[in-house]
C-alpha cells in the first residue's frame, strides 16, 4: 500500500471516528459566548498556533465572535518568553486582557498538554489562569487529550489511528472541525466568498 493511500485511508476512519455529538456541543456552547458577549481565545504551539490564527480569522469574520490568539502578537510572545519564561507566555496574556467569566479559551493541540511529561506547559498554565477566572475551556485535542481533556469543558478528540501520523491528523483536523464550526448554522453569520 502506497503512502497517499495509507495516510487517506487513515483519515477516513478518523471521519468515522469523530464524536459528532461534541462537535455539535461545542457549537452550541460558542453560540451562547457569543449570545453573551464574551470573547475567545484560541491558545496553540507549532503548527497549532498556525491553526489558531486562521480559526481567529474565521469564528470573527464569519461568526462575529471576538476573537484573539496570543501567538499572533510575536512581539509580545517573544518578549514574554525571553524576560518571563515560555512556560507563561499564555497565562500572563489572560491576565493583562482581563480574561473574565464570560469569556472562553479553545485550545488547539496535538496532545493537550501533559505536566509530568513537561510538555505544552504554556499551555497548562493558561489552563490553569483560565480556571481560576471562570473561563470556559473547549479543546480539539488528539491523543488521550492531555491536561485539556482533563479540565476542560467540551473538549473534540481526535482518535489515533496509527502512532505513525498523530500529528499531522490532529492538526489537519482541527482545521476540519473548526471549519464546521465557522460553518455551522447556530455560528455562521456572514457568507464566504465562495
Amino acid at each position: 500500500m502506497s503512502h497517499a493511500v495509507r495516510y487517506f485511508s487513515e483519515a477516513k476512519e478518523l471521519i468515522e471516528l469523530l464524536d459528532l455529538n461534541a462537535v455539535e456541543e461545542l457549537a452550541v456552547a460558542l453560540s451562547s459566548l457569543r449570545e453573551q458577549g464574551g470573547r475567545l481565545f484560541i491558545l496553540g504551539v507549532g503548527g497549532s498556533a498556525a491553526n489558531a490564527s486562521h480559526a481567529v480569522n474565521d469564528f470573527r469574520k464569519l461568526c462575529g465572535i471576538e476573537t484573539y490568539s496570543p501567538t499572533d502578537n510575536v512581539s509580545e510572545l517573544t518578549a514574554r518568553t525571553n524576560d518571563e519564561g515560555w512556560e507563561t507566555v499564555f497565562s500572563s496574556w489572560l491576565v493583562v486582557s482581563k480574561a473574565n467569566s464570560k469569556d472562553a479559551i479553545l485550545v488547539l493541540s496535538v496532545g493537550g498538554g501533559n505536566a509530568e511529561r513537561n510538555v505544552s506547559p504554556n499551555i497548562i498554565n493558561g489552563l490553569n489562569e483560565a480556571k481560576k477566572r471562570n473561563l470556559k475551556i473547549f479543546g480539539i485535542v488528539g491523543r488521550d487529550g492531555g491536561y485539556t481533556k482533563q479540565v476542560g469543558d467540551q473538549v473534540i478528540l481526535i482518535p489515533t489511528v496509527s502512532a505513525l501520523h498523530v500529528t499531522p491528523h490532529v492538526e489537519a483536523f482541527q482545521a476540519l472541525v473548526w471549519h464546521c464550526l465557522v460553518s455551522h448554522p447556530k455560528l455562521q453569520l456572514n457568507a464566504t466568498k465562495w
